[in-house]
C-alpha cells in the first residue's frame, strides 16, 4: 500500500448540506439581534429619562442621524481601515503560517525559536505603534508592521498545535510504507491543521481590526480610527459612536466571511477529522 493511498483512506469530516447550515446560521442569529435590540431601546430611554448630555453619551438615535449625515465621510474612512486590515492580514497570514511550519519541521528551530515568539507576543503593541511611525514614516507601512505583529500570533500558533495534533499511529503507518517528511506534511499533516489554522484566522482578523485602529490613533490623517480620534477631540460625541459602530460592524462582518471561507474550503477539500478547533 502506497502513501498516498493511505493518505487517501484518512476519515473525513461529512459535508453538511448548504441549506441546512444556512438555516442553522439564520436560526442562530435572531437571539442576538433581539439582544441587541433591547440594548438599543435600553441605551435610548435611559439617556433620555436621566437627560444625559450629548457631550458625554450619545443616544442611539443620534448615532443613526451621524451614520447618514456622515456617510461619504465614514465610507472614506472605512475604505482606507479595510485595505490596512485586508493587506496586514494576508501578511499575517503567511508569516504565521511559514513561522509554523519551520518550527514543525524542525525540532530545534521549534526549541530556539518559540519561546522567542511568545516572548515578543507579551511586549505591548500600543508601544510599539510611535517606534514604528518613527522609523517608517505617518505612510501604510508602520500600520501594516503593527497589525502583523499583533495578528501573526494565533495563526502560528495555532497552526503548529493542528501541525502536531496527527494521530502518532497514522504518521507510524506512513513511515513504514516509505512516505517522506514532505509527503506527510502534504497529505496528513497541513489537511489535519487546516481546521486550526481557520480557527487562528477568524481571532487573527479581529486583532487586525484593533492593530489598524491603534496604528491611525498613533499617526494617521485618514482612515476610522483617526476619525474617532478626531471626534473625541472635537466633542463630537456622535462621531466617535458612529466610527466606533462602523469599526464594529467591520470587525464582524470580516470575522464571518473568515467563517464563511472555512465552509467553502471544508466543502472543497473534506478535511481529516482533527477534532474541534476552537477559535
Amino acid at each position: 500500500m502506497s502513501a498516498d493511498t493511505i493518505a487517501q483512506a484518512v476519515p473525513t469530516t461529512r459535508r453538511r448540506r448548504p441549506w441546512a447550515a444556512l438555516g442553522r446560521g439564520l436560526g442562530g442569529i435572531w437571539p442576538s439581534a433581539l439582544l441587541a435590540t433591547l440594548a438599543v431601546v435600553a441605551w435610548e430611554i435611559v439617556v433620555d429619562v436621566f437627560d444625559v448630555s450629548h457631550f458625554v453619551i450619545a443616544k442611539p438615535s443620534e448615532i443613526a442621524e451621524e451614520l447618514v449625515d456622515k456617510r461619504e465621510l465614514l465610507l472614506d474612512a472605512l475604505w482606507i481601515t479595510t485595505e490596512e486590515i485586508v493587506y496586514g492580514f494576508a501578511l499575517s497570514a503567511v508569516i504565521g503560517v511559514l513561522l509554523a511550519l519551520v518550527v514543525a519541521r524542525f525540532r530545534w528551530v521549534d526549541r530556539a525559536l518559540y519561546p522567542l515568539i511568545v516572548l515578543f507576543q507579551n511586549v505591548p503593541k500600543v508601544a510599539l505603534a510611535p517606534i514604528f511611525i518613527l522609523w517608517f514614516g505617518y505612510g501604510l507601512t508602520p500600520k501594516l508592521l503593527l497589525v502583523v505583529v499583533i495578528a501573526f500570533f494565533p495563526i502560528t500558533l495555532n497552526m503548529r498545535v493542528g501541525l502536531q495534533a496527527v494521530d502518532g499511529d497514522l504518521l507510524l503507518l506512513m513511515r513504514s510504507v516509505g512516505a517522506s517528511r514532505g509527503q506527510i506534511l502534504r497529505r496528513i499533516q497541513i489537511p489535519t491543521a487546516l481546521p486550526y489554522l481557520f480557527a487562528g484566522m477568524r481571532i487573527a482578523i479581529t486583532f487586525c481590526v484593533i492593530g489598524a485602529v491603534v496604528a491611525e490613533f498613533a499617526g494617521a490623517s485618514e482612515g476610522l480610527g483617526y476619525l474617532i480620534q478626531y471626534g473625541s477631540t472635537q466633542l463630537d460625541t456622535p462621531l466617535v459612536f458612529s466610527g466606533l459602530t462602523v469599526i464594529s460592524i467591520l470587525g464582524l462582518a470580516l470575522y464571518y466571511a473568515m467563517s464563511a471561507l472555512e465552509w467553502l474550503v471544508a466543502r472543497r477539500f473534506p478535511l481529516p477529522n482533527a477534532g474541534q478547533a476552537q477559535a
